[in-house]
């Protein structure tokens, strides 16, 4: 059987593109996201390391509106960005403390941080995300997401890329999430 060139330089592309042949989007170590209720757009660490997606807020409080649990926070970015934001409790999230953050005296091996759902835009692809609120004032970046996220964003992550997908653009012709 004698493959075509086109045929055979298709084949040559899925084989040394296999992120295009499973419909993965190539993302680098770092990217801009635009947090479309907050209209903000931050820079975020991609950590296929960590589990969940983090902002990074304080003055954490939940409280209760018509029967439902909200949470209430100030982003804890910059001093630009210092407003209250109200948004609906998803859930609460159990993180796993590292050994240096371990207080034996408490006896808890997490910490228990508040969800919400947010809508992100990376790149031109739109999903709504679960992201739990800590202060990350300490860490470079305010947003890091972590693997659950970027199964939503079919990601595949290149430590050697910083910004590939460039400043995020979703607009209506955007790829809509789950």
């Amino acid at each position: 059987m004698r493959l075509k060139p086109f045929s055979l330089l298709l084949c040559l592309l899925t084989l040394s593109c296999p992120a295009l042949a499973m419909g993965k989007s190539i993302y680098g170590l770092n990217e801009y996201i635009h947090i479309e209720e907050l209209d903000l757009q931050v820079a975020a660490k991609l950590d296929t390391g960590a589990k969940t997606a983090s902002l990074s807020a304080r003055n954490i409080k939940r409280f209760k509106r018509d029967g439902e649990t909200w949470v209430r926070f100030v982003l804890a970015i910059d001093e630009a960005h210092e407003r209250t934001i109200e948004r609906p409790l998803a859930r609460i999230s159990k993180i796993k403390r590292r050994a240096g953050d371990f207080d034996p005296e408490e006896d808890k091996t997490y910490t228990a941080r508040p969800v919400i759902d947010l809508e992100l835009c990376m790149g031109q692809t739109l999903r709504t995300i679960e992201v739990n609120l800590t202060d990350r004032s300490a860490f470079q970046y305010p947003l890091l997401i972590g693997s659950e996220a970027l199964k939503h964003f079919e990601a595949m992550v290149d430590p050697s890329l910083k910004y590939a997908a460039g400043k995020p653009d979703c607009t209506d012709d955007a790829t809509p999430g789950e």
